[in-house]
């Protein structure tokens, strides 16, 4: 379960170097293997990517909140990310960047319609340590209209971020055409 957390704490600090320079910047990985991630489209509210790592490609679709509570408080940038790293042999890895620290030892939740789903938190980032888990959520994503993302900072401050999912099937069936399942 650790070296689980080591790979996907490392996958999450590659998209923050990526996101602080605007989907654009090189990847925080070796010169030989460093490559500004491609467009896979936009679609609605998601937009999808794809680029070459050391393991082989890697597919991820993205999206930002359309509204945060509380208002006025003090957050990075927040994206929501599904990713495939066949050559890794992962799929739909779900991975949050909430834009501040989450309270050491607290869980985030995603909601979707009645579905609710845990996640464990680390610095700013939430995910899900389950495949099966992920699964569930990627098809409750794809059969509902928005989904609802629930922290606690170190601070104390509940967090509450709505996300839209217009355009998160077309997004995700293009990244199964671009990286496979």
């Amino acid at each position: 379960m650790m070296a689980a957390m080591t790979l996907t704490s490392g996958f999450h600090r590659h998209f923050k170097t990526l996101i602080a320079a605007g989907l654009v910047a090189l990847m925080a990985v070796p010169a030989a293997f460093a490559q500004s991630p491609s467009p896979i489209g936009q679609f609605r509210d998601w937009a999808a990517y794809t680029y070459n790592s050391s393991n082989g490609r890697v597919c991820y679709a993205i999206t930002q909140p359309k509204e945060t509570q509380p208002a006025g408080v003090n957050r990075d940038e927040i994206y929501f990310f599904v990713s495939q790293r066949p050559g890794e042999g992962v799929r739909n890895e779900i991975s949050i960047i909430t834009g501040y620290p989450y309270k050491e030892g607290s869980t985030t939740t995603v909601e979707i319609g009645t579905d609710i789903f845990n996640l464990f938190t680390q610095d700013d980032g939430a995910w899900i340590r389950d495949q099966a888990e992920q699964d569930r959520l990627v098809a409750s994503m794809r059969s509902g209209s928005n989904m609802i993302v629930k922290g606690t900072s170190t601070r104390g401050t509940l967090t509450t971020d709505t996300y839209s999912l217009l355009g998160v099937t077309a997004a995700l069936n293009e990244l199964v055409k671009v990286c496979g399942s």
